[in-house]
């Protein structure tokens, strides 16, 4: 097979990580939900997550600011509203409300749940050493949710 050279723009799709997860913050206004896939576990106990962030977003202000958010693992039946979310600024648009995604309380920190996650993780931020360089936010999870269906 001949090989073709690749823009080194795109050199992020070949290595993504995955899953695609939802991210839910709370801000002063409303909460907000982006949609998310550069993360990667870090440590086992604690469990720690790196999560990669960009300073061009909303959600990347309201993480560094209340320094807590939700990680929410969807299902396929919301692939739909998971592309959605990550395409429109929630600086501009309550995505919850929008695309039809319900927040629940978290037991530890003020950004909600989402109700059609099979799993959410409640985290706060444990160190912040690369988030201005890299966007690079380590958090702790501190809380753990699944529907075992």
């Amino acid at each position: 097979m001949a090989k073709r050279s690749l823009p080194l723009s795109r050199v992020y799709g070949l290595l993504e990580p995955g899953p695609v997860v939802l991210i839910t913050t709370a801000g002063s206004e409303r909460p907000n939900v982006m949609t998310q896939s550069w993360h990667t576990m870090m440590e086992f106990e604690p469990p720690l997550v790196g999560c990669v962030i960009s300073n061009r977003n909303h959600s990347f202000g309201l993480l560094r600011a209340s320094r807590e958010c939700v990680i929410g693992h969807p299902t396929v039946e919301i692939a739909e509203q998971v592309v959605a979310c990550g395409n429109v600024s929630g600086a501009e648009v309550d995505k919850l409300a929008r695309f039809g995604l319900t927040p629940k309380p978290a037991a530890l920190v003020a950004a909600p749940l989402i109700g059609e996650c099979y799993a959410n993780l409640e985290c706060r931020v444990a160190d912040t050493g690369m988030v201005a360089k890299y966007g690079l936010f380590v958090l702790e999870v501190i809380k753990a949710w699944i529907d075992p269906r």
